[in-house]
Formats: structure tokens, C-alpha cells, sequence
């Protein structure tokens, strides 16, 4: 069984560590609507996808 040399401290886990929590949500501005949507996404209120029309438009969102 493997067994450390010395004792890890606090703040050198803290750094270690500092890189494993989530990143947040990105969000773009839709250059059509000026709505704020996730890249790579429908924009489910216009229904379009890349300068092409995917879906339905929906108004009640």
C-alpha cells in the first residue's frame, strides 16, 4: 500500500483542488433577436439555427 513521505497541507490540497469545480454556463447574445442563448443551440423563441429557420416560432416564451 502506498504511503505518503509527509503530510499534504491544507492550502496545498486548496491548490491542487482549486481547478476540479464547475465552470459556469456560457450565453451569447443572438445576433437576430438580441436574446441570450447557449452556443451551439436553437433559439426557441425565433426557431432558427444558424441563419435557418429549425422550428416553429414560439410566443410564449
Amino acid at each position: 500500500m502506498a504511503v505518503p513521505k509527509s503530510k499534504i497541507s491544507k492550502s496545498r490540497r486548496g491548490q491542487r483542488r482549486a481547478h476540479d469545480r464547475l465552470a459556469d454556463n456560457t450565453y451569447i447574445e443572438d445576433a437576430d433577436s438580441g436574446e441570450l442563448r447557449r452556443p451551439h443551440h436553437i433559439d426557441l423563441k425565433s426557431g432558427m439555427y444558424r441563419g435557418k429557420q429549425v422550428l416553429e416560432p414560439k410566443d410564449d416564451f
